[in-house]
């Protein structure tokens, strides 16, 4: 009597999935495959339109790992996976014309306001319903407890994350607790945080495309032993791998346009838990 044969796992069908994959399985990858992974999340436009020998040049990985990373979540081959990551830009950032005629389809000839606002008020509670369940109270607990022993709290936020980072300060600043916000005016952002010291700590708050230089001064803080705690929405970011204590918010989008409704529930959540538990001292 034959042995059955054991059918290897189907691959994931679109980009969520295979995101929950990579996510369960970051332990247990070899470690070029664990590194492929990194990048794979960081750089999703990438992986939808480069060419192997471009993308394992950017990776640090030679060309054979693409396809061997492919074939082990069960895919074809790289084509293969590459087509997940392509569906996913075309289902998240399409273009303008084709925003504008799914919100026709849904309203009609003409874009009612009211629709606009339906959809990024949904967008926001979306966005919160995510960072309730992502945002263990463990974590959330250290990151307090972090971040209020701290004599000053330096915070890091650029582009479109900047006004969260704002906020913190302005609300800091309003609770009596001593922070600097980094504006990195005049290229000026390693100079704002040459004056920490191992007795302050880092808020550092950036999603995808991260920008360069909040993962850049939070990876220099962390290298002269000043706690580091981040706001980022993937445990594949590189801000993750500088961080003492990490805070996931995926923040949900309409029409490609990203809230920022659960960075701050979060950032104020922070701010007033952290100026309590300095109360409590």
């Amino acid at each position: 009597m034959e042995a059955p044969t054991q059918t290897a796992p189907a691959a994931p069908e679109d980009y969520e999935s295979l995101k929950l994959l990579l996510l369960s399985r970051r332990e247990t990858l070899p470690k070029r495959l664990k590194q492929l992974a990194a990048f794979a999340l960081e750089h999703p436009e990438e992986m939808a339109f480069g060419t192997v020998a471009g993308i394992a040049e950017h990776a640090g990985v030679q060309p054979s790992t693409l396809i061997r990373f492919a074939k082990n979540l069960g895919y074809d081959g790289f084509s293969h996976l590459q087509q997940i990551f392509r569906d996913r830009l075309r289902e998240r950032f399409p273009d303008y014309r084709e925003r504008l005629r799914g919100l026709r389809a849904s309203e009609g000839h003409h874009v009612q306001a009211t629709a606009l606002l339906d959809g990024f008020a949904e967008a926001a509670a979306i966005s919160l319903d995510r960072m309730r369940r992502s945002v263990s109270p463990e974590a959330f607990s250290r990151a307090v407890a972090t971040l209020a022993k701290a004599d000053t709290i330096y915070l890091l936020g650029a582009r479109r994350v900047f006004p969260v980072a704002v906020y913190c300060a302005y609300a800091f600043g309003k609770l009596g607790v001593r922070s600097i916000l980094i504006d990195h005016i005049a290229q000026l952002g390693p100079e704002q945080l040459a004056t920490a010291s191992g007795k302050d700590a880092v808020l550092a708050i950036s999603f995808t495309p991260y920008a360069p230089i909040t993962l850049d001064l939070a990876a220099t803080a962390a290298r002269r032993n000043i706690p580091v705690v981040a706001v980022t929405d993937s445990a594949f970011s590189p801000l993750a791998s500088s961080a003492d204590v990490w805070l996931e918010v995926a923040e949900a989008d309409f029409g490609a346009f990203r809230s920022l409704s659960a960075s701050f529930a979060l950032a104020m959540a922070l701010v007033v838990a952290v100026a309590e538990k300095r109360a409590e001292g």
